[in-house]
């Protein structure tokens, strides 16, 4: 039988300085001032309209965590996030101890402003640093210098926060090995509890992917990966995901709750939400994109913010399920899958007893384990639970 399972909150801010050339994300450059007060009134709209489309007033559940992301969610004003927040809150019960993360980027931050998003509720701020060389951050686009991330990263440690995190990339345009440990070596030296330390990749429709930039080959990149690596587990950062590394009993609840197939409820321009019901419906939601369909819809339903909406099948479900939780390197307890999926375990035992011969996973009598074999053929193992198409 299916369990819903723990709901969280994605808030997406879609407004940016300006367009950075590796990013894909939905995020626009700003050409005015940014409609603050109508955005808000409109995500909290979107959320009535789910709370309605999905009988949500009717779920037991509070609202585990919250994200709130972007395009640069540090644009808006703390009395800003404070009115979404509260009314998020009115709208759905917290839990106690609830984790809410907002995505700022060092160039947007200010001393005061960054105190009153912790005064407006903000638990856990995630800081785009990328990285420390100023030649590099010009490459990247990024409208922020290494003295304003070591002071957006230094005022995080003082503002009582329970969490922040920084991100990193490396594998950037003619990056050497020395110069990407080097901003390692900077981040870690800063302390943050968290650290998101990730490899730069060319996506599509990005400035980046119509004119290439000469990166790290592959084995510098495993290299960087290698070396990084060990410096941060003598550092005491422990790798819980992919590229995800954090201090003893600081990992992101968030991020833990979409690997771990939870359910998220996605307000705002081009979010997703995926939401799973007693009855056995599993489904994922997408938003209306562009800023201005998406205001269009505030108080005008024959333009709704809902862009689509579509039901997960059962053969899709262990794909779906396993795509998300092999990026952690926690073991999977098995009694999550029917928990989450609602399936019995037999429909995936051929599959598991193919990974288990060929060294990609390991299992006890209550967990499955990805091997390190299994880390290196994660796309051939999660293929094998796709269903192939007629």
């Amino acid at each position: 039988m299916l369990t819903p399972p723990d709901l969280s909150l994605y808030v997406h801010i879609p407004w940016c300085v300006q367009k950075c050339p590796y990013c894909d994300f939905n995020s626009h450059a700003l050409k005015a001032e940014i409609p603050e007060d109508h955005y808000i009134d409109a995500l909290l709209e979107d959320l009535d309209t789910d709370i309605e489309r999905y009988q949500l007033a009717d779920d037991p559940r509070q609202l585990h965590s919250i994200f709130i992301g972007g395009g640069t969610p540090s644009l808006i004003s703390a009395e800003g996030i404070k009115r979404l927040l509260q009314g998020i809150e009115e709208r759905i019960a917290f839990k106690p101890n609830i984790e809410i993360t907002m995505e700022a980027n060092p160039g947007t931050i200010e001393a005061e402003r960054f105190a009153g998003y912790r005064k407006a509720g903000v638990t856990r701020i995630s800081i785009g640093v990328q990285s420390f060389a100023p030649e590099k951050l010009q490459r990247l686009g990024r409208i922020h210098g290494k003295d304003e991330a070591l002071r957006a990263a230094n005022l995080a440690h003082t503002i009582g926060l329970t969490s922040f995190n920084l991100d990193l990339m490396h594998g950037l345009p003619d990056q050497t090995i020395e110069e990407a440990l080097a901003d390692l070596d900077q981040a870690i030296a800063l302390n943050p509890p968290h650290l998101s330390w990730y490899q730069l990749t060319i996506e599509p429709n990005t400035m980046f992917y119509f004119k290439p930039p000469t990166l790290p080959d592959d084995d510098a990149l495993w290299d960087i990966f290698e070396l990084g690596h060990k410096k941060l587990t003598e550092a005491g950062y422990v790798q819980y995901e992919i590229s995800g590394y954090s201090k003893p009993g600081y990992q992101c609840q968030h991020n833990l709750n979409y690997w771990r197939f939870g359910d998220y409820l996605g307000i705002g321009c081009g979010s997703h939400g995926k939401l799973s019901f007693s009855d056995g419906r599993i489904v994922r939601t997408t938003k209306v994109k562009h800023p201005k369909g998406y205001l269009a819809a505030y108080q005008n339903l024959t333009k709704p913010y809902l862009d689509s909406e579509q039901l997960v099948a059962d053969e899709d479900r262990p794909f779906e399920f396993f795509m998300n939780r092999f990026r952690l390197m926690e073991p999977c307890p098995k009694a999550d899958f029917g928990a989450t999926t609602g399936l019995d375990l037999d429909v995936i035992e051929s599959t598991i007893n193919w990974a288990l011969q060929l060294g990609y996973l390991s299992e006890d009598a209550t967990h499955w384990q990805i091997t390190e074999k299994g880390k290196l053929f994660l796309n051939d193992l999660l293929e094998a639970f796709m269903v192939e198409e007629d």
